[in-house]
């Protein structure tokens, strides 16, 4: 076997062992506006700002070294993904849904919750993620949120889809790390969104 050869299966097994440790400690979840018709939804794109970083641990945080890391892998990530699944992006035309997403860093204790940093979204008449207090163990968790918002002036845009992916965070992550979670988490959570009108319940 040649060095080419060995070197290629080297870093498959490096990739395929990154992706099996983030599978099992990212959970991921997402739900749906139950009125909407995704079977209209044929493409996306992301929006101006493309996402936020959120950082709530101590008062010295500084989101946007994180942001600068973290923002090109989510949308390639997530851009590859959603094409994968058949939706076209609209580069800079209007599309069907625009994407934005959220990087939640927090302390996990008691005096926070699930949800707590993100825009509510009232108008589905129940809480896509109802608040639910964290345990006292003080650890660092991770959050990726991606909606899916209509078009219509910045701001006022309805979401109508809302993923989420959640992990605890070790201190001395890696970078390779850090990626195959993120892509992990991108590709699972872009799986979850619908092609067609939720069932109603």
């Amino acid at each position: 076997m040649n060095s080419m050869k060995k070197t290629l299966i080297a870093a498959m097994c490096a990739a395929l062992v990154a992706v099996v440790e983030a599978a099992p400690k990212i959970k991921v979840k997402a739900e749906p506006d139950p009125a909407f018709d995704f079977a209209t939804v044929k493409s996306w794109a992301w929006d101006a700002d493309g996402g936020d970083v959120i950082m709530a641990r101590t008062a010295k945080d500084d989101p946007a070294p994180l942001k600068a890391r973290v923002d090109p892998l989510i949308r390639k990530f997530a851009g590859t993904a959603m094409t994968q699944k058949g939706l076209a992006d609209a580069g800079s035309g209007t599309p069907s849904v625009y994407l934005h997403y959220y990087v939640l860093v927090t302390v996990n204790q008691s005096g926070q919750y699930m949800g707590q940093f993100l825009p509510s979204v009232y108008y589905w008449g129940l809480p896509p993620f109802a608040p639910v207090a964290t345990s006292l163990e003080v650890t660092t968790k991770g959050s990726l949120v991606i909606d899916a918002l209509l078009p219509g002036e910045a701001g006022n845009r309805k979401v109508v889809w809302r993923g989420m992916a959640e992990s605890t965070l070790a201190d001395d992550i890696k970078d390779a790390q850090r990626e195959a979670r993120l892509k992990y988490a991108s590709e699972e959570l872009v799986k979850r969104f619908p092609l067609q009108m939720a069932k109603k319940k």
